[in-house]
């Protein structure tokens, strides 16, 4: 796989990747980090798009959806609030007593997800040329 692409430094950019923070930025590089790294597994993505694409779920609806057991499920919804990813809150359905969790992507996972990974996936067609090692 040939790029033919030469990376040079731009002037405007800070030498420190840390330095492209706001001065005021409400997280670390590591925080926005931890959120890439998470969406990087296919389970953490696919509950996260469904999330952004869909409404809030239920653990049991993603899991139903998904076709995973529960266990496996929570495990990977945990990653996701600890990244600030997701949120999760107890809200009482119509004519039923007790409170049920639900699930809703932050405005962090809603970017996180729609100008990362699907942006890199609806841009693949325009990424072909680039890529394409029979064109050399």
């Amino acid at each position: 796989m040939s790029t033919k692409r030469t990376h040079t430094a731009k002037a405007d950019l800070p030498a420190d990747p840390e330095d492209l923070l706001p001065e005021e930025s409400i997280l670390s590089l590591s925080e926005y980090l931890d959120m890439h790294a998470a969406v990087g597994h296919r389970t953490r993505y696919e509950i996260l798009y469904r999330l952004v694409h869909g409404d809030e779920m239920s653990p049991t609806e993603l899991a139903d959806a998904m076709e995973i057991d529960d266990s496996t499920l929570h495990y990977h919804l945990n990653k996701l609030v600890d990244v600030s990813l997701v949120e999760k809150r107890k809200r009482t359905d119509r004519g039923q007593d007790g409170l049920y969790t639900y699930y809703r992507p932050t405005v962090f996972g809603e970017v996180t997800l729609s100008e990362g990974v699907d942006e890199l996936i609806r841009g693949e067609q325009s990424f072909e040329g680039m890529y394409d090692s029979s064109a050399e």
